[in-house]
């Protein structure tokens, strides 16, 4: 069996190396007892601290503070009635003050980013590494530096930025504001050097590799406009790394297949909880859910439907009801001819408690022996007629019953068509909050949707179309390829945007798609009408945390992002 980086992170997780950051509020535990000047200069203490340097990639992936921070804010996803982010979700009221999410990831990433400086400075004293060994080390923290700083560079724009070491015992108690371009020249310079010296493939599943690096590195050319570099980069990786797309879109989801060869990096959950990041008293620095949390975060409260026959259980998952789809997003898809509507959304819900009731909640006054199996609710995104579904003996919420039909804002925010992909059916208890689910960060699809709009940009729709027939012929219900084919004269940007959506929705990068693309305030103003009655223009970035700027002595320098308070 391959080896995933998992069992090379429980060092890692046990606190051993010191992790420190610019936020003088952030707290070092080391139970080891172990000095950096020490633990850094032998392999297998370096070893520990480049695993270290992964782990933070959970604070934001499989994370609710990483989902609102990616997916909430958009066209496509608004807050149903547990959402405890609605700042993010609809920017009423969005301060650096009033969003606790903001101050974990921002924490974590710098942590991150202090980490991977320390490393990328100490290397070279590690005795006992070969120099192949220091130079492969060095690619690796460099390329994950790089990941970090995308993410807080995108996410909050030109804010502090430095690779230096931190000295022994210096908290640094000052932070800079550096503008975005000096960001992305370290950025690229990064990873130019980890195109370059990281090895091909590697023997622990979730460790990044040359083929990782470049299809990082495409999406960092989309970003910033370079559309030659960013096709390029990802028709390199589409054609010569080994990599397929799922034969059918459904299969990415099955649990029994997440090491699947259309997966390029992602975050490897153990199957074994401790070894994850849930905080303890050993890690009082982890996360207080851990692991993968997004199969509980778009799920309809199914269990409040008709509690008599229906209850909460493994397979249908713990319904936290934080995230809705949007009247909009569900109009992009023709369910006749895509599977991934049936492959991403749950919109049956069947008897899991044999008893008599009245099972239909619109229309209860015939009560009827429900057994295991029968429906007992059912979510449509098509306006049905009324006197239909009050016939049915099981609760239809159609778009009437959830939308308003004029605004499209929800009038309800508990029952709806419900995102599945991410739900983990091996979970020991129906409780259960933690999944052993990897989140895929970057997967083949990607590298054609990025292909496909870099040749857009570049004037060559009939080039791009290739790109995009690729991804809907895969998506197409069997028979249905050629209804799902489009011509050149249909490549639109906001096109690219809707196909994003449908086959990434709610892999964490919906966001920063918006906002390349100079679509954030736009496409929010026509589809998510909750968010667009709150949105500005200044909100194509977050707000830094207030508890940064109470921590920084030079206030008067290190200010607050233009529009917030």
């Amino acid at each position: 069996m391959k080896r995933t980086i998992n069992t090379v992170l429980s060092l890692a997780l046990t606190g051993a190396v010191v992790f420190t950051s610019c936020d003088k509020k952030l707290t070092e535990y080391n139970p080891s007892g172990l000095t950096p000047e020490a633990t850094y200069t032998s392999a297998k203490g370096f070893d520990a601290l480049v695993n270290a340097a992964y782990t933070y990639t959970r604070y934001w992936y499989g994370k609710e503070e990483g989902y609102s921070l990616s997916e909430m804010g958009t066209d496509i996803w608004t807050n149903g009635t547990g959402d405890v982010f609605p700042q993010l979700s609809r920017y009423d009221n969005l301060q650096g003050s009033n969003t606790a999410a903001l101050n974990l990831e921002w924490d974590n990433f710098y942590a991150a980013i202090y980490l991977c400086n320390d490393g990328i400075a100490k290397v070279g004293e590690v005795a006992d590494y070969t120099a192949a060994q220091k130079t492969t080390r060095e690619a690796e923290l460099r390329f994950l530096r790089a990941f970090y700083y995308w993410h807080i560079v995108e996410t909050w724009g030109g804010v502090h930025f430095t690779t230096m070491a931190t000295p022994p015992g210096v908290i640094e108690s000052t932070a800079n504001k550096t503008p975005v371009d000096q960001f992305y020249t370290q950025i690229f310079a990064d990873l130019d050097f980890a195109v370059k010296n990281l090895p091909k493939t590697s023997g622990d599943y979730g460790r990044a590799t040359i083929p990782v690096a470049k299809a990082f590195l495409a999406r960092m050319y989309l970003t910033r406009g370079m559309n030659e570099q960013a096709f390029a980069m990802a028709d390199d990786v589409i054609k010569n790394y080994g990599y397929q797309l799922a034969a059918r879109y459904a299969d990415l989801w099955n649990m029994g297949n997440l090491k699947n060869k259309e997966v390029i990096w992602a975050v490897d959950y153990s199957t074994n909880l401790s070894n994850n990041d849930l905080a303890t008293s050993a890690f009082p620095t982890g996360h207080s859910r851990g692991s993968n949390n997004g199969h509980m975060l778009f799920l309809q409260v199914y269990d409040q439907v008709n509690s008599a026959i229906l209850q909460r259980d493994i397979p249908n998952g713990r319904p936290f009801n934080r995230y809705m789809p949007t009247k909009a997003f569900l109009n992009m898809f023709n369910e006749n001819d895509d599977s991934r509507y049936e492959a991403s959304f749950q919109t049956v819900w069947y008897c899991n408690k044999e008893a008599r009731a009245a099972g239909n909640t619109f229309n209860s006054k015939d009560t009827n022996n429900f057994k295991v199996g029968d429906t007992v609710c059912f979510t449509s995104k098509n306006t049905l007629s009324v006197t239909d579904m009050n016939a049915k003996r099981y609760t239809t919420y159609d778009m009437s019953r959830v939308y308003n039909a004029t605004t499209g804002i929800p009038t309800q925010r508990r029952f709806y068509v419900s995102l599945k992909k991410f739900k983990d059916s091996t979970r020991a208890s129906f409780n259960e909050a933690q999944s052993v689910r990897d989140v895929f960060v970057i997967r083949l699809a990607e590298m054609y949707l990025i292909a496909a709009e870099a040749q857009f940009k570049l004037n060559k729709p009939d080039q791009a179309v290739t790109y995009l027939n690729a991804i809907r012929r895969r998506a197409a219900h069997p028979g249905r390829e050629s209804a799902m084919e489009i011509t050149a004269a249909q490549v639109t940007l906001d096109f690219i945007l809707d196909e994003r959506a449908r086959e990434l929705a709610g892999e964490q990068l919906r966001w920063f798609d918006l906002k390349r693309t100079n679509k954030l305030i736009d496409r929010i103003k026509n589809l998510n009408p909750d968010a667009a009655q709150y949105v500005k223009a200044f909100h194509i970035v977050r707000p830094i945390p207030q508890s940064q700027l109470d921590a920084v002595t030079n206030k008067g320098e290190f200010m607050q992002n233009e529009g917030y308070q």
